[in-house]
């Protein structure tokens, strides 16, 4: 087994349960936690065999520039997309944090944590 990475992907989007938040946008960051076994890679050196953080970065584009309500819809819908579209991913971690977040004080971030397993195959 391995883990993939990609760290500090930086998005402006347009989450929140405020009427602003919806109007004037956010930036956030995401970082995405993957496994999956990459001995088959190593040996293969064939992208084929392994997990394509570029295909990983696109999915967090993608999900993140559709508004939601709630980090935690987002982050469940990345989660879904990786599992349905990579069979070589066995478990996910997402963290999407909010910068700046307008809660009345002075807070760097806030952050959703959110991870999943495959499911198995019956």
């Amino acid at each position: 087994m391995g883990i993939i990475k990609v760290e500090n992907i930086r998005v402006f989007a347009y989450h929140g349960c405020l009427e602003e938040e919806s109007k004037i946008g956010s930036d956030y960051r995401v970082d995405l936690e993957v496994s999956a076994n990459l001995q088959i890679s190593a040996k293969s050196d064939k992208l084929r065999d392994t997990v394509d953080y570029v295909f990983l970065n696109k999915v967090i584009r993608e999900e993140m520039s559709k508004p939601s309500h709630l980090l935690e819809t987002v982050a469940k819908r990345v989660l879904n997309r990786i599992f349905h579209e990579d069979e070589h991913v066995t478990k996910a971690t997402v963290w999407i944090s909010k910068l700046n977040p307008p809660i009345g004080g002075d807070v760097e971030m806030v952050t959703i944590k959110m991870t999943e397993k495959r499911k198995k195959q019956e």
